[in-house]
């Protein structure tokens, strides 16, 4: 049956953690999806994800926070701290954790299995990602193919301008990540802390033991391990004890941006979509927010309705730049520091200190529990 053609639902362009858990995510809501990539097997990303209570349920709905090998880490406290305020911000939740801490690859390795169990995914070396259009026959493997919808979860560094409109916001900043040992409990707490050089981040680190927590830096200085390990000491030490930093540090690239596809033929998810800096913590969380939207919207427009996409487009619009102009507004007065700029600090730090309902509004939205977009 040469001339046979497999009709789907979606295929998803791209098998990164994003696209696996979208196509997992629409095969159970009954459609079907194919998955393909250059490349599925799993890759050796030792980076740690902050899970919000939101994300958590979604996965478990999955079945996947089962199959995580390593012990995720409640998020019980966050506190913030700088070198402007007093006082730092303290964020409890009485009702559940705020959160947790899993390994980034545990997570796609399980996500990619389960495709390949299901028999959705395919590894294809080559292909052009702007001669998939929806509702036209492509060829897979000398296999005829239909797609209803394109969904492109195939990164930040994706560029292809004949497809997507992308709009970059600069920055100088990378990310350092990495682990260390330390001899006090970590207790369940996670902190920020805005040097005058960038925000550090620390949190409990994904295993049995309370002795481990993960990092991640984010400054425009390029740093030796000698520094970086100074640098946590100094912030750290009086909540950690000694402090032990692994050898493996690893350096990323942050590159802001807003995509949007320019012909409407292609449903952006993940990265691929936006990209935000990691100050808030929240650019996974929003790629979750990506499918759950998706699925949302499917339930008012049918899948061959034109206003599909252009609804999805409209509401994922409103939260990203709404989270783009949070991150890029708190670098940009930590690093030019003056009076004005401090006021306006101390005054945000104030609201959230003494005004409780803020508080209590900024702890759901920091949880997924509550969109205020």
């Amino acid at each position: 049956m040469k001339n046979k053609i497999h009709n789907y639902d979606f295929l998803v362009a791209g098998a990164g953690l994003i696209g696996s858990l979208a196509a997992l995510h629409f095969i159970r809501k009954g459609y079907r999806v194919l998955v393909i990539d250059k490349n599925i097997k799993n890759g050796s990303d030792k980076r740690t994800l902050a899970v919000n209570a939101n994300s958590k349920d979604f996965l478990s709905n999955l079945g996947l926070w089962r199959e995580l090998v390593s012990k995720p880490q409640k998020i019980n406290k966050i506190v913030i701290k700088d070198t402007i305020n007093n006082n730092p911000l303290i964020f409890e939740n009485k009702e559940e954790e705020m959160g947790n801490v899993i390994m980034n690859s545990e997570l796609l390795s399980a996500a990619r299995k389960k495709l390949i169990s299901k028999k959705k995914i395919i590894e294809l070396k080559d292909f052009d990602v702007s001669q998939i259009k929806p509702n036209k026959v492509i060829l897979i493997n000398d296999k005829k193919y239909l797609f209803k919808n394109i969904i492109l979860s195939l990164g930040k560094k994706f560029i292809d301008s004949s497809i997507i409109k992308k709009i970059s916001f600069p920055n100088n900043h990378h990310s350092y990540v990495g682990f260390f040992n330390h001899s006090l409990n970590h207790n369940q707490i996670a902190y920020e802390i805005f040097t005058p050089d960038g925000p550090l981040a620390v949190l409990p680190s994904p295993t049995k033991k309370k002795g481990t927590s993960t990092f991640i830096y984010s400054t425009k200085n390029q740093l030796s391990q000698k520094k970086i390990s100074q640098l946590i000491n100094k912030y750290f030490s009086s909540s950690h004890g000694n402090i032990k930093l692994n050898k493996n540090i690893y350096q990323f690239s942050i590159s802001p941006h807003l995509s949007k596809s320019i012909h409407n033929d292609y449903i952006l998810i993940g990265d691929i979509l936006r990209s935000i800096h990691p100050v808030a913590g929240q650019g996974w969380n929003l790629g979750v927010n990506d499918i759950l939207t998706l699925s949302e919207v499917l339930e008012r427009f049918n899948i061959n309705d034109n206003r599909l996409i252009d609804n999805y487009y409209y509401r994922r619009s409103l939260q990203s730049f709404s989270y783009l102009s949070f991150t890029s507004s708190i670098n940009l007065l930590y690093e030019n520091q003056n009076t004005l700029n401090n006021t306006i600090i101390r005054f945000g730090f104030t609201l959230l200190q003494r005004i409780d309902v803020i508080r209590k509004v900024f702890i759901k939205q920091a949880m997924g529990r509550l969109n205020l977009i």
